[in-house]
């Protein structure tokens, strides 16, 4: 794979990834409470500014609760994402996440960090490149922004999604879109995609090569300053204490 800074993999790619590994993300949650960065020490404080949090494919806000409320006791203003279930249009999620990031940045006056989950990350970079003006970072879990290469089950969960997204739009001739919730869909999220990310915005790309998702290959950035490994499981980067530490240093970095 090249690592060219506008590199995007339209077609999808099964990835040869050990599903069996996301079995241990219990490990991840029970670290995350035994480490003093849960509670605070040792990692830089906030400064109050809107850190917004974005669940992945498949997920609501619910799980991402934890961070949620760890990034309030950091000292900073927490928001979820208020996207909905993660599995619709990526169109209408980046639109509704892009009305929680107005509102963190009107209600606080400054611009508004994200952190996205997986899927999560994708959207949050979306948003970034489509309004740069409210962004001042983004920081990505495990997020394949730079293409569809997904665990051959994942990629199977995604047809799905998108036939039920045909389904609905097919009713009306006008919102006919045949390559939806695909790399090769026209509209101005996915478009963002594929543009270079705005160099006035920080960007931090988290990842572990032990993912049993995603290959970890298509999760990182072209400048090898800005990419992160982190022992753990694809969906336990939620709840892992490295990636707490690193979100912390991240955020007060690009105050």
């Amino acid at each position: 794979m090249t690592a060219e800074p506008n590199y995007f993999q339209k077609a999808q790619v099964p990835a040869a990834v050990p599903i069996w590994r996301e079995g241990l993300m219990g490990v991840d949650w029970l670290a995350l409470r035994y480490s003093p960065v849960y509670y605070g020490l040792g990692v830089p404080r906030g400064d109050g500014s809107a850190v917004v949090v974005v669940p992945g494919f498949l997920a609501t806000d619910f799980y991402l609760q934890d961070m949620y409320c760890w990034l309030w006791r950091m000292g900073y203003q927490a928001y979820l994402s208020r996207i909905g279930r993660n599995a619709d249009c990526l169109e209408v999620l980046v639109n509704r996440l892009t009305e929680t990031v107005e509102k963190a940045h009107q209600r606080t006056g400054r611009k508004v960090h994200l952190v996205g989950h997986s899927l999560g990350g994708v959207l949050s970079r979306s948003v970034a490149v489509n309004n740069p003006e409210l962004v001042a970072s983004v920081t990505t879990l495990a997020s394949p922004f730079r293409g569809i290469s997904s665990h051959p089950m994942v990629l199977e969960f995604g047809n799905n999604v998108r036939e039920r997204i045909q389904l609905v739009r097919n009713r009306n001739e006008a919102e006919k879109q045949p390559h939806c919730f695909t790399g090769y869909c026209n509209c101005k999220a996915s478009l963002a995609l594929q543009q270079e990310f705005p160099k006035a915005i920080m960007q931090t790309a988290i990842y572990t090569k032990s993912d049993g998702i995603v290959d970890w290959r298509y999760c990182v950035n072209s400048d090898p300053n800005t990419n992160f490994e982190v022992p753990g499981t694809h969906g336990g980067l939620a709840f892992n204490p490295f990636v707490y530490g690193l979100i912390a240093k991240r955020l007060a970095k690009a105050r």
